[in-house]
């Protein structure tokens, strides 16, 4: 289940869903939790919940249908992985077709993968030379 703290009124001004791979180890969600959380913190009326394409719930069909349940009329997926490999190239075509046609009154907007963006790569070069 997503965290459901510091989660906003129906009326939220902005949807967002964080979608990464999932992984068995339950830590391993902790970083996509604390983005959402710094999120919420930047944005109060942001409703943002973090999906999963396989091992952790909830799934991202699940996330955006509680979404659209809280009043969702255009939802932002930022899918949180760092290269481009098969999950973004052929399983994310697909769930966004998928999702098009489960919500078809929704607006969707599907941002790059954060390891497409140059400040990630600026802030990664950052870390790395301290």
């Amino acid at each position: 289940m997503t965290p459901s703290v510091n989660k906003p009124p129906a009326h939220a001004t902005k949807a967002i869903v964080l979608f990464g791979h999932g992984s068995r180890d339950p830590l391993w969600r902790q970083p996509m939790d604390a983005v959402a959380a710094r999120i919420r913190a930047l944005d109060p009326q942001a409703n943002v919940v973090c999906a999963f394409l396989e091992l952790t719930l909830p799934d991202l069909h699940t996330a955006v249908a509680e979404l659209v349940g809280d009043g969702a009329t255009r939802i932002t997926v930022v899918p949180m992985f760092f290269g481009l490999g098969r999950h973004v190239r052929e399983d994310l075509p697909k769930l966004k077709e998928t999702l098009h046609q489960s919500h078809p009154a929704i607006g969707f907007d599907f941002l790059s993968t954060v390891g497409d963006d140059p400040r990630v790569t600026q802030l990664v070069a950052d870390i790395a030379l301290g």
